[in-house]
């Protein structure tokens, strides 16, 4: 799940850069903005996933626990 997580935040960067790349040299600002808004939900995603709540573990390490104890919780 590490290894998924931080693929996704590499994407994000690379599409930031690229976004940035694309207007520069065609000055277009649709598809830009629209590769850093996906770049926005991956980030999102993310931190949905590894940001802790207020009750407890965040949502991966519930999903860790669940892994190793072989519950569906």
């Amino acid at each position: 799940m590490n290894l998924v997580l931080s693929i996704v935040m590499l994407a994000a960067i690379a599409l930031v850069a690229g976004a940035f790349v694309l207007w520069r040299r065609t000055g277009e600002v649709r598809n830009p903005a629209l590769m850093v808004v996906l770049a926005l939900i991956a980030v999102g995603n993310v931190l949905i996933w590894t940001v802790p709540v207020a009750d407890g573990p965040s949502p991966m390490e519930r999903a860790e626990q669940a892994e190793q104890t072989g519950t569906d919780r």
